[in-house]
């Protein structure tokens, strides 16, 4: 009897800290693709390519800076094409203008009628390369949030290069997840994160809970960007583990700069290399 309620403590107390660790691969984020990676089919027109990634398997969308300049009828066209696809927009990119506060009014509008509750900073844009100058655009970038709270959505930010690279010691980066409030999305671009040496699944577990989406961006050393999902250097396996036990990702988002194969193809052949990797 002894050694049978000893069991069941055993028990009881491994399930109990099971439940407290967060469990890789039980919620499965959702797969999507940044509209970039298709841009010259979006610059033709902007719902056929949303058709065409529906159909391939993507679940969610990202759209990239013209968005802000289609009219209120386009805006929801493409959300009732959305819903009919069973396709979600969850984030846009945006430039730095767009999170300014007096055009943060239209920039809510707009994500809040495709259904996006995270509006990203795709560049900082010219900064002056200093601390203090990167401290500026986390002030942007904490205002832009607090007013985006109050409608429901949050705002983010978008990394490439510079912000990898040290000024006055410091990575901009490490700059900005500093000085901003952990509401403020830090939206990290992996391609970019490889090729200056960084750690993409330590910047992942050093900033725990501020992701909610990745752009899966594959490098690699020889074909520099033009290299499709996995078939690069980045360690997708540790950045999916990082991203789903201490991330909060929430979707994964593929960009593909651009590749010998037309847009299309690459694209479809990125998300079955992802589903390959991820085991999906």
């Amino acid at each position: 009897m002894q050694t049978q309620n000893l069991t069941r403590r055993s028990f009881f107390a491994a399930a109990g800290a099971a439940a407290a660790l967060p469990a890789f691969g039980a919620a499965k984020p959702l797969i999507g693709i940044e509209m970039y990676s298709v841009r010259q089919e979006m610059a033709k027109d902007i719902f056929t390519p949303v058709k065409t990634v529906a159909r391939m398997g993507y679940q969610c969308v990202e759209f990239y800076g013209p968005y802000i300049g289609w009219t209120m009828d386009q805006v929801k066209e493409m959300r009732k094409l959305l819903d009919s696809l069973n396709v979600k927009c969850l984030s846009t990119h945006n430039g730095s203008n767009n999170l300014l506060p007096e055009n943060m009014q239209k920039t809510i509008e707009w994500n809040q009628a495709l259904g996006s509750k995270y509006i990203v900073m795709a560049s900082a844009g010219k900064v002056e390369p200093t601390i203090d100058g990167w401290k500026k655009v986390a002030d942007v970038l904490t205002k832009a949030d607090e007013i985006a709270r109050k409608s429901g959505c949050a705002v983010g930010f978008h990394n490439h290069q510079l912000e990898w690279r040290p000024v006055e010691g410091q990575k901009p980066l490490e700059i900005l997840a500093k000085n901003t409030p952990k509401s403020v999305i830090l939206q990290l671009d992996v391609g970019t994160c490889v090729e200056t040496g960084n750690d993409p699944a330590a910047w992942i577990r050093s900033n725990p809970g501020r992701l909610k989406s990745i752009h899966c961006k594959e490098w690699s050393k020889e074909k520099g960007y033009r290299v499709l999902f996995g078939e690069g250097d980045s360690p997708w396996k540790d950045i999916f583990k990082a991203a789903e036990s201490a991330g909060g990702i929430e979707f994964y988002l593929i960009e593909q700069e651009g590749h010998e194969l037309p847009p299309y193809e690459a694209v479809e052949k990125c998300l079955a290399n992802f589903r390959k990797i991820y085991g999906a």
